[in-house]
């Protein structure tokens, strides 16, 4: 969905308007678009939400995923699917960028001097407070591999993960943990014979649990799950104690990004002290630098995915179709469960 501009530039101001395309949800990135502005009141900036595959498309394609953009192709692209802006910038749609601001990033956060990473996330497992405690949420993927084979069924009709074929963070944190859980594998068939409710997006899942109708999901980027406990809703959080998955939000410039100058100037201030402050303050996400105070940051057996070529294994057509076979064949049966979710 394409949203409007925050603000425009001040009166009389000639500089081109800076389109920002991006996975987070508007009320996330707002607060880094209002100050850049303040800082460069000259700058108008249209900010639009698209899935990661769409993102990855216009970028690919050259053509934006819906209509065309009254301001043209995108200045920035950020997105949580670190693989799809791999993959970008390894078949050559990426522009390259080098500052002191993308030099402060730790290595794991930028490939190729072509992809960035400006936060990160824990992936976690939210739970039904009214169902788990801290105490009996699972705490290891094996625990819920356990709770998953329980004759008993307890989570029947009643645990949630992504849609693979849909969601580009859900595929990206599906097989990377294939690559690090030697019992990744028979999870598939573990939720299929629990009829597991699957979405494109986590707050559709987060939705179900705070309503009652899920009393897990698996999975779900650690910061909606926050936002959500912050809000009041009786949802809880598991970071799993024997990996926790770290994805990063990502940035790069396309390369026929109209305003690549400003496309620049814009990451570098996304990067910068201030800039990462404002994300840890006013959007409660965790910033990428290190030397950032931040509210909290989360402990235990933290797994940052490293930008890089091994995030390609899994971008390679034959890989990626039989990894969606093996999940639609596990998840054929939760399809009809799945499908009201909005």
């Amino acid at each position: 969905m394409a949203l409007p501009a925050l603000r425009p530039a001040a009166e009389g101001a000639t500089a081109p308007a800076l389109r920002v395309a991006g996975s987070t949800d508007l009320p996330v990135f707002e607060p880094v678009l209002r100050d850049y502005q303040r800082l460069h009141p000259e700058v108008a900036i249209r900010y639009e939400k698209f899935s990661t595959q769409a993102l990855y498309q216009e970028a690919a394609t050259g053509q934006p995923p819906h209509a065309p953009s009254p301001v043209g192709p995108a200045d920035l692209l950020a997105s949580s699917s670190m693989d799809l802006q791999a993959r970008l910038a390894n078949d050559g749609h990426a522009q390259p960028h080098r500052s002191d601001a993308t030099a402060a990033l730790p290595g794991w956060a930028r490939w190729r001097d072509e992809v960035f990473g400006f936060s990160y996330e824990p992936m976690v497992i939210a739970y039904d407070t009214r169902c788990f405690t801290a105490a009996t949420a699972p705490a290891t993927h094996r625990q819920l591999l356990d709770l998953l084979r329980d004759p008993a069924r307890p989570l029947q009709g009643r645990i949630g993960t992504y849609d693979l074929q849909a969601s580009g963070i859900g595929y990206l944190a599906a097989t990377q943990d294939a690559r690090i859980d030697g019992n990744a594998g028979a999870l598939p068939a573990a939720l299929a014979d629990n009829r597991a409710v699957r979405a494109e997006h986590a707050s559709a899942l987060l939705d179900r649990i705070a309503a009652g109708t899920l009393a897990l999901a698996y999975n779900m980027p650690g910061s909606y799950v926050q936002g959500r406990i912050a809000a009041g809703a009786p949802i809880g959080m598991v970071l799993p104690r024997d990996y926790t998955l770290v994805i990063a939000h990502t940035a790069l410039i396309p390369r026929n990004a109209p305003h690549p100058a400003e496309a620049r100037r814009f990451l570098d201030y996304l990067l910068s002290p201030r800039g990462q402050t404002v994300l840890a303050r006013e959007s409660r996400i965790l910033p990428i630098r290190a030397d950032v105070e931040r509210a909290a940051h989360p402990t235990g057996a933290l797994r940052p995915i490293p930008l890089g070529p091994g995030l390609l294994v899994y971008q390679d057509q034959r890989k990626r179709a039989r990894f969606l076979e093996v999940w639609s064949a596990g998840g054929g049966a939760a399809a009809a469960v799945a499908s009201p979710i909005r």
